[in-house]
């Protein structure tokens, strides 16, 4: 994924050094605040506040894209993920087919159902996100497929006689890839979207199982469940060496990755979630809240089996087992998130050079997985 942070030239050097390495796609987030608590960040934290002053210093997602596109070559670019209730789907469409005039690829306009972090202090509404989230990929699909005026009547949207003469190529129209884990948001998956972009953490069986789920309820809708790309987000903490591995665990950036998972995780692993039982994770996090005393009692919770639990972590040839048995559920496009740059520099460079090793290796022994 290329961060959204400044300076500039960093999301340049990543598709940079996607197209070298062979990749196919580079995913942006989409917040205003960052997932990593300003009150923490600081050199003792992460290297990586000695050259971005705040983490809540977060380029817009679309005039970046843009930016990129210009260099991304065969590389897909795309969001992961934004939400229906910051922008409005009719712009989201206008952005992504605006972004396919841009682009070799078709880009890929990732979507949820929103997290806490960049909606509530901004006050936007976040009532019943789901119902919002199926009436917005009704309208997406509808402005992709329009050969007219669109008319819509739902809840949340209206839309009377909106044209939306945008057309692209038909080999770069935009791609919707959902973020998807629950029962429902699984179903709307198989019913609207081109991929599934679960970012939690999901054992083999999990993810076979989910997958099923969406491709159940694409055949329902009479739509090709194969048809739509089952992706996952791979958060990876990866070294040379046994030691190397367990110095990155105890790193406080890393420690902190423990705090995004749900409490149903922490349960898993006979441990409560400092930030209470029924704490859903990152959706629900608001890390610009948490003084730093918090963070770091917290932090100082986090057991080693959450970790294991929740990140991908391993040599580089224990990540290559862990991908492929993730493939052989139906993983057929992962995107890799090398975590140990928040260790060190020599970390960030030896796991990012570890990404176009291991979609080599999956493309060696025919999987199409992807980073």
């Amino acid at each position: 994924m290329a961060g959204v942070n400044p300076p500039l030239a960093a999301a340049r050097f990543l598709v940079r050094m996607a197209r070298l390495g062979r990749l196919d796609s580079v995913l942006t987030p989409d917040h205003l605040v960052s997932v990593f608590p300003k009150a923490v960040w600081d050199s003792d934290f992460t290297p990586q506040a000695k050259t971005l002053p705040s983490p809540d210093a977060q380029f817009d997602f679309a005039p970046l894209l843009a930016h990129l596109a210009g260099g991304a070559g065969g590389v897909q670019l795309g969001v992961g993920v934004t939400d229906p209730h910051r922008r409005h789907p009719v712009l989201l469409a206008q952005t992504f087919l605006t972004l396919a005039h841009m682009t070799k690829t078709p880009p890929i306009l990732g979507i949820g159902s929103g997290e806490k972090e960049n909606l509530d202090p901004y006050g936007f509404t976040w009532d019943r996100p789901v119902s919002r989230l199926e009436e917005a990929l009704q309208v997406l699909r509808a402005c992709f497929d329009a050969k007219g005026p669109i008319n819509f009547s739902g809840k949340y949207y209206r839309i009377d006689q909106g044209p939306m003469d945008l057309t692209v190529p038909a080999d770069r129209k935009p791609q919707i890839w959902i973020g998807a884990h629950g029962p429902r948001m699984l179903e709307l998956t198989g019913r609207y979207a081109d991929g599934w972009y679960p970012w939690e953490a999901l054992t083999p069986d999990e993810y076979q199982s989910k997958l099923e789920v969406v491709r159940a309820a694409a055949r329902a809708a009479g739509r090709d469940p194969g048809a739509i790309v089952p992706a996952h987000m791979i958060a990876m903490i990866t070294a040379r060496t046994r030691e190397g591995i367990q110095r990155q665990l105890r790193a406080p950036a890393v420690r902190y990755l423990g705090l995004m998972a749900p409490a149903a995780i922490w349960a898993r692993c006979g441990a409560k979630h400092p930030f209470g039982e029924h704490y859903r994770g990152l959706i629900e996090m608001m890390p610009h809240r948490l003084s730093k005393q918090e963070v770091l009692d917290a932090i100082a919770e986090v057991p080693e089996e959450v970790l294991h639990e929740w990140l991908v972590i391993g040599t580089p040839a224990e990540i290559l087992t862990r991908l492929r048995a993730q493939a052989d559920a139906g993983l057929r496009h992962a995107i890799v998130f090398p975590s140990s740059a928040l260790v060190s520099n020599a970390d960030a460079a030896f796991g990012y050079g570890v990404v176009p090793w291991l979609a080599a290796k999956m493309r060696g022994k025919a999987y199409s997985s992807r980073s």
